[in-house]
């Protein structure tokens, strides 16, 4: 049996998914909430918000995924990242899944991955779950009617939060599995219900898809000026950076706040919707997505709430430190409905620095730009994960590791070349702590790292005084109108400034031997901006 908004043009049958009881096709909004509260997949929160849990994984599982491994992408494939599956292996998963399906009832949201129609992704999310439905349907751009109809999936991932692999034989390392085969154009989840696992999945065709079309598939926020598309920004970061938070800015326009690609016309989401950490949101610094937690549809995603008034506690991370919150792009007030921009005119590369060595902020050039986008620095605090009793670095290329089907050089040649192209300037900005390292110093201001975006965005921050640091090369303001001198010299902010130097010594080295896996394949001028 069939239920549907709107049937596509080729069905599961077609696609040889055959047996199941009930299909659920393209159901909107209300109807997914509906069917989520009967199977007691959540219950129904503050403004209608959808709470959720996901069990055992309240994050993703990179250990646990795997492209397969056939004539067409092996020479393409970054395998010291993308851990191997064989292609039987594969075939003996989706059989496996195929069987363990019959009987079920499924849910199908056939939805785009891209805002611009000339590179966007035809995908079909098929899943057990009705709230993955509701989740991916934010996630993603929504067809209307007349596409619906008409519609033909590239892309198909299938996702059985139910269904348990077997190591031996589906060629996998646990119960849990995340398998791409491009050949295929097939996606297999099983054995987790957090639900990022489907975002990232796309994220992951895209980030393998675009380059080969000479287009930068980019993890990493978007804005632009009000009524200026041409004057666009994009904000690089890793979770914990600022990403999300630093491009909600109720003065420029929001184009998207985590996948992007940037082709000969500009920037273009990936998506339709936000996936914000949720975790200590302030309504004061973020009041338009602390709105959304009390919004019709948003999914919220391990949250812990009061039994009986369901407000929610943004303080009690006992479930996970990755609660959050999903919800349409719409729900920012400000938010482009056409989810497009021009080419950057300045390029920010977040990164939160618990060792408080580096500026709020600071100039790159283009090969410098390429050293710290490859670098893809951030850092752990202690407290944040079981063992950790001091900052951690954390190196993860291109902003985004996980998601990197190809070779870091790969994306990093291509940023290089459009940065060059279109004469975008770089910036590195440090939302991490200041006066000395986490557990001395404090969080750099909130508002004076507003302020410093703010002045490199409207351009004024090029007419400032620099100096050259020196440990990293970079060049550094000496004055900005709204900050403190002091803040914008990291050593002086520190009690002792010796201390100061051997604390930036030890980063620069962890710089040093975190990039020396990039020295074979890189140009001259990168070498150069390398630190030595």
């Amino acid at each position: 049996m069939t239920i549907g908004y709107v049937n596509p043009a080729e069905t599961l049958d077609q696609q040889g998914i055959t047996g199941l009881d009930t299909v659920y096709y393209n159901l909107l909004e209300p109807a997914l909430i509906q069917e989520a509260l009967q199977r007691n997949e959540g219950i129904l929160g503050q403004g209608g918000a959808l709470l959720v849990t996901t069990g055992k994984h309240t994050g993703r599982s990179p250990n646990d995924k795997f492209v397969v491994r056939t004539p067409l992408v092996e020479d393409t494939i970054w395998w010291e990242n993308n851990s191997p599956m064989d292609p039987k292996a594969f075939d003996q998963l989706h059989s496996d899944m195929l069987e363990h399906m019959k009987g079920g009832e499924y849910f199908v949201q056939d939805l785009y991955g891209g805002a611009d129609p000339a590179h966007r992704l035809d995908v079909r999310l098929v899943t057990e779950l009705a709230w993955h439905g509701l989740f991916i349907r934010h996630m993603l751009r929504r067809p209307d009617m007349e596409e619906l109809a008409r519609f033909v999936p590239e892309y198909t991932i299938i996702n059985c939060p139910s269904f348990q692999a077997d190591p031996k034989r589906h060629g996998c390392r646990s119960e849990t599995v995340i398998a791409l085969n491009f050949d295929r154009k097939l996606i297999l989840i099983g054995g987790t219900a957090y639900a990022g696992e489907n975002k990232k999945s796309v994220f992951t065709l895209l980030n393998y898809i675009l380059p080969g079309k000479d287009v930068m598939a980019m993890h990493c926020s978007a804005n632009h000026a009000i009524g200026k598309p041409e004057e666009t920004a994009v904000f690089f970061g890793l979770s914990g950076t600022g990403k999300t938070t630093l491009s909600a800015d109720p003065g420029r326009v929001l184009i998207g706040d985590d996948e992007h690609g940037w082709s000969d016309t500009g920037i273009f989401n990936f998506e339709g919707g936000c996936y914000a950490k949720t975790i200590n949101l302030n309504p004061e610094a973020e009041p338009e997505i602390y709105a959304t937690t009390s919004k019709f549809g948003t999914v919220i995603e391990n949250m812990v709430h009061d039994p009986h008034s369901f407000a929610l506690d943004f303080t009690d991370d006992s479930l996970t430190a990755n609660m959050r919150c999903a919800y349409p792009l719409h729900y920012i007030s400000n938010a482009s409905e056409k989810a497009l921009g021009g080419h950057p005119k300045n390029i920010i590369m977040l990164t939160c620095d618990a060792f408080g060595v580096l500026p709020p902020i600071a100039r790159l050039t283009p090969a410098q730009a390429m050293y710290h986008f490859l670098s893809g620095f951030t850092s752990k605090v202690a407290g944040t994960e079981r063992g950790v009793t001091e900052p951690e670095p954390t190196f993860s290329t291109c902003f985004g590791a996980p998601f990197m089907p190809r070779r870091p050089e790969a994306y990093g040649n291509l940023l290089r070349d459009k940065i060059a192209h279109h004469d975008a300037t770089c910036w590195l900005v440090n939302t991490g702590w200041t006066g000395g390292a986490y557990g001395t110093g404090s969080r750099m201001p909130i508002r004076a790292t507003r302020a410093l975006l703010t002045a490199a965005l409207d351009g004024s921050l090029q007419d400032a005084t620099f100096r050259r640091d020196p440990n990293f090369g970079f060049d550094v303001p000496v004055s900005v109108d709204g900050v403190a001198d002091l803040l914008l010299d990291p050593r002086r902010t520190w009690d002792r400034p010796d201390s100061y130097d051997r604390q930036a010594g030890r980063l620069v080295q962890m710089f040093v031997d975190n990039f020396a896996q990039y020295i074979p394949y890189i140009d001259d001028d990168v070498k150069a901006a390398a630190i030595s």
